[in-house]
């Protein structure tokens, strides 16, 4: 993922954050439960994090929480770029998943990859899901601003521009308030720590519930 994500004098696509009003949480009481999965990367995965403790059992247990009927799949690997959650796009969604969260791209910046190729590949995998008709809560990421300000700022874009273009949930910075804070990363700064993914689920949780929503009532129809 994204190596120092450090505090940028202001987030490039800011006034499409303020503009996504955050969906209020509610209570589910359905019986049927949703299936998600979640595309990622480290930052999915839970990387150097105890079993529990990382994104997926936190989001699920949150939900749980809330009464929503949601299985999370974790389909998170470190390292992986746009390109291989692309590669591995099919053997990733089983036949019965309704939804999926995508949160991909972090390493493409880190390694410096130009941010088309990564547009590209985040078009893709969106074209596909939609062919399958499932609903997406995609999450944008941010480029180490070492990489300069033209490329953060054509990285950054990719997000809004696709989230906009395939009509799907958008959750801009998936690392916001835990980017650069040492209290709540892992000793190499990058990787959250259980504190740093309980700032994370706090805040994506009530866009998981509107992903959840919108998959029940596409079952529904």
């Amino acid at each position: 993922m994204a190596a120092a994500l450090l505090a940028l004098p202001g987030i490039p696509y800011a006034a499409a954050q303020e503009a996504q009003a955050a969906p209020a949480a509610t209570t589910d009481t359905a019986v049927e439960s949703i299936k998600v999965v979640a595309l990622g990367t480290s930052l999915t995965a839970g990387y150097g994090l105890e079993q529990g403790q990382g994104f997926v059992p936190q989001l699920q247990s949150a939900l749980d929480k809330a009464g929503i009927s949601v299985l999370i799949e974790n389909a998170g690997v470190s390292g992986d770029t746009s390109a291989g959650g692309l590669a591995r796009l099919d053997w990733s969604l089983n036949e019965d998943v309704d939804a999926v969260i995508v949160e991909l791209g972090s390493n493409d910046a880190l390694r410096g990859f130009e941010p088309q190729q990564t547009r590209e590949n985040l078009t893709a995998i969106l074209e596909a899901l939609k062919a399958r008709g499932l609903p997406v809560l995609l999450t944008g990421m941010l480029a180490p601003p070492n990489l300069g300000e033209e490329y953060g700022e054509e990285f950054a874009s990719i997000y809004p521009d696709l989230a906009a273009e395939y009509d799907v949930l958008f959750y801009p910075f998936f690392l916001e308030g835990v980017a650069a804070e040492a209290s709540l990363n892992q000793a190499d700064g990058i990787h959250p720590n259980p504190d740093g993914v309980a700032v994370i689920v706090e805040a994506i949780t009530p866009y998981a519930v509107q992903l959840v929503e919108h998959a029940r009532k596409d079952n529904s129809s």
